[in-house]
């Protein structure tokens, strides 16, 4: 059994490999674009949104799976495909394969962010695993601030291939790191058959709860703005404020924010609440893009005023993301 410390590093690193995923190919889509003869530009998003979409959909299998067989050794089997697909993606000699692989890459990813928050919540309730969500947050921000600039390093040396190799080592260490580190964190007697009726009876469950049903809501839409962002940010840079040597600085702009509301939230929590805070998270990241959206439509967008305006929307994530997730597992 790894000290908090440790474990909640594990649980920031396996979190993030999803934004490692996204964020590190955003400098490579023009030479992945070149390489693979994709001239339409908006045709290379498809590299992050192939992924996204493995990784949405495929997250409402992993629950039912989890439950049946646990946590520990399906985490340890979906790093490995993250790992196998990962490699796929660097080798693919065609658009069309590098799409598949991406897509497999994502649904293999999704497997570890739910995964991850069954295994906190195994051992975590309320306010206690708000508190070790925002603290992993903490260290997980470290990649999307990173992640652009490493790819970067790695187009001066190499090819774009190599970020997908990177990645699939970056994912079987972890997946050595949990096989050797991580217990099996549901007990037997805690698991349920795999059958229509059960899983059937699950969703029933959460579909009725109106405290599950309202914070996932909540997660859904900052989360799909994240996406939003993620998946254009890349073209924003490059073909609207032409900037392109910025992406990486623009990134960290952004994510840092995130980070130190994730570090507030860690602090704050257990004296304010999961509730209170999310309300006033939610209440703060719509009236920032709103100002973002006037800025837009009167004087215009400048790329400082788009890194501020970001910045200031998604810094509250940090703080929507953990209280919203552990109040809809409570």
């Amino acid at each position: 059994m790894p000290g908090r410390t440790e474990f909640v590093l594990l649980i920031a690193a396996l979190m993030a490999s999803n934004a490692l995923g996204i964020d590190a190919m955003l400098p490579a889509l023009p030479a992945i674009g070149d390489s693979l003869g994709v001239t339409e530009e908006n045709r290379r998003q498809f590299v992050i949104t192939f992924y996204m979409l493995g990784f949405g959909a495929a997250q409402l299998a992993y629950g039912p799976l989890a439950d049946r067989f646990g946590r520990k050794r399906l985490l340890i089997g979906c790093m490995i495909l993250y790992a196998s697909f990962a490699a796929l993606s660097g080798l693919a000699g065609s658009f069309a394969l590098l799409l598949l692989a991406r897509t497999l890459h994502g649904v293999a990813a999704a497997g570890s962010r739910v995964l991850v928050v069954a295994v906190v919540r195994d051992r975590f309730q309320g306010a206690a695993m708000a508190q070790i969500m925002s603290t992993a947050m903490i260290v997980f921000m470290v990649a999307p601030v990173l992640a652009p600039s490493l790819g970067q390093a790695v187009l001066a040396a190499a090819s774009w291939r190599y970020i997908f190799i990177a990645l699939a080592l970056y994912a079987l260490t972890l997946a050595v790191w949990g096989g050797l580190r991580l217990p099996e964190t549901l007990a037997h007697g805690a698991r349920r058959p795999l059958s229509a009726g059960h899983i059937g009876e699950a969703v029933l469950e959460t579909l009725t709860n109106r405290v599950s049903i309202g914070n996932s809501a909540a997660m859904t839409v900052t989360f799909g703005a994240l996406l939003g962002y993620v998946g254009s940010i890349q073209q924003v840079i490059f073909d609207v404020f032409h900037r392109p040597a910025l992406i990486g600085i623009v990134f960290a702009c952004v994510a840092l924010p995130m980070a130190l509301s994730s570090w507030l939230n860690s602090r704050l929590v257990m004296r304010f609440g999961s509730r209170r805070l999310l309300l006033i998270a939610l209440a703060a990241f719509t009236g920032f893009a709103a100002l973002h959206l006037v800025v837009i439509l009167t004087i215009g967008e400048t790329i400082w005023s788009f890194v501020l305006l970001q910045a200031l929307t998604m810094g509250w994530f940090g703080l929507v993301g953990s209280n919203a997730g552990a109040l809809a597992m409570e």
